[in-house]
């Protein structure tokens, strides 16, 4: 072996030196083999005090009582569960149940931020105080407090279904939640969705090509009377040929309680209406910030080519915003996704009410299910996250950023 080879030249070392210890050299490698030590070291005393512990109490560790009954039963199931189904099931429903209801308040907490926004940029004076007055007390109040208010304050003060509130005779709201009629399927459901279903892509790329001129060429294509024909057109002339979709079964009052129909339990009302209310007045904020960011020559550059001002905001100035609004707008819908897990305190059977609960108390099996529960909460962040940042980068590139 050359002297060489034994012996690197001084640049060589000194970028390595560098590499693995940075400014400090020699002492930050030190250091740092030092702190990987002592994280391995707390790590395996971890791992040895939990396996001491789980022997003592004879519980075996592993994933082995997924299979095992559950034995007990959820009031909300977007999915077939009974009390003798698998702890896998109840970890299924609880996910499903989360899901929903994150999904479905971060719809509502977007449209209500941006309604509360125009409404604290509106030059009417009594809207912008309204939004103001919404704004400051709503993003006040602890989310757990308006999740209690709703449902203690509000809900439970309904009357009961005896005397509950009727809604044309085919709904009916009362303490135990609200209760619709309950669509069944009928001989022509499979043509009518294959038809809404090409009507709604039709729609898309329409509304795309129409976009496109608009922004290319200047020309304002009219489109809606086409996309009218095809959501309302072809699902109609296909029911007229195959018949009814589907039918409603209609909810009757029996004894105590509602018969048939379909029940939106209250604590899921009650926690999506305060996790929408408060998120939105978060949201609001970011959207106001972002419309202000605009310069206000792009709004005044609107009027003169005799746009609205609904028209301008939404061609014109909404779309640069969102380049301001996506990053922070990321950021409440995870934290509203994360609030959904206050569920427990009115009894919602999400993720953590149903199984990071009651399966872990019948299971014991804690490693396990707090582990399953942290890593579906950092996978739904992640993929909120990924697909924030992918509508975030086209609309920089449709900008031209």
């Amino acid at each position: 072996m050359s002297t060489e080879a034994r012996n690197p030249p001084p640049q060589i070392a000194l970028k390595i030196r560098r590499i693995l210890g940075g400014k400090a050299g020699w002492n930050g490698v030190a250091v740092q083999f030092a702190f990987a030590a002592i994280l391995g070291w707390i790590g395996y005393e971890i791992v040895s005090n939990a396996r001491a512990n789980l022997e003592n109490q004879h519980i075996a560790a592993g994933f082995g009582f997924l299979r095992n009954n559950a034995g007990f039963d959820v009031n909300q199931t977007l999915i077939s569960y009974t009390g003798s189904d698998t702890f896998l099931r109840v970890f299924v429903v609880g996910l499903l149940n989360t899901l929903v209801v994150s999904v479905v308040g971060i719809v509502f907490a977007t449209l209500i931020g941006f309604i509360i926004a125009l409404c604290r940029l509106s030059p009417n004076w009594l809207l912008s105080r309204v939004g103001e007055i919404y704004v400051e007390i709503i993003r006040n109040l602890p989310v757990l407090f308006q999740i209690l208010f709703w449902y203690l304050a509000v809900l439970a003060a309904l009357p009961n279904p005896r005397q509950s509130i009727s809604l044309l005779g085919i709904a009916f709201i009362s303490n135990r939640g609200l209760v619709i009629p309950s669509p069944i399927g009928g001989s022509g459901l499979e043509p009518f969705m294959a038809m809404l279903t090409l009507g709604i892509v039709a729609s898309l790329a329409l509304r795309f090509h129409a976009r496109r001129a608009l922004f290319q060429e200047g020309r304002m294509i009219r489109i809606w009377p086409t996309v009218l024909g095809l959501l309302v057109g072809l699902p109609l002339a296909t029911m007229l040929v195959f018949g009814l979709p589907f039918t409603f079964e209609l909810p009757q009052l029996k004894g105590f309680n509602f018969a048939g129909g379909s029940r939106i339990i209250p604590e899921f009302v009650a926690l999506t209406l305060a996790l929408s209310t408060y998120t939105a007045a978060f949201i609001a904020e970011i959207v106001r910030a972002g419309i202000l960011s605009v310069h206000k020559g792009q709004m005044e550059a609107g009027a003169s080519l005799g746009l609205s001002r609904g028209a301008t905001l939404r061609l014109v100035v909404v779309p640069q915003a969102m380049r301001v609004i996506v990053p922070p707008l990321t950021n409440q819908y995870l934290n509203l996704t994360k609030n959904s897990s206050l569920a427990v305190a009115i009894g919602y059977p999400d993720l953590v009410s149903v199984f990071a609960g009651t399966s872990l108390s019948q299971t014991g099996q804690a490693i396990e299910i707090i582990a399953m529960t942290m890593g579906i909460y950092l996978l739904i962040s992640l993929l909120t996250s990924a697909i924030m940042s992918v509508y975030g980068w086209r609309v920089s590139r449709s900008l031209g950023a």
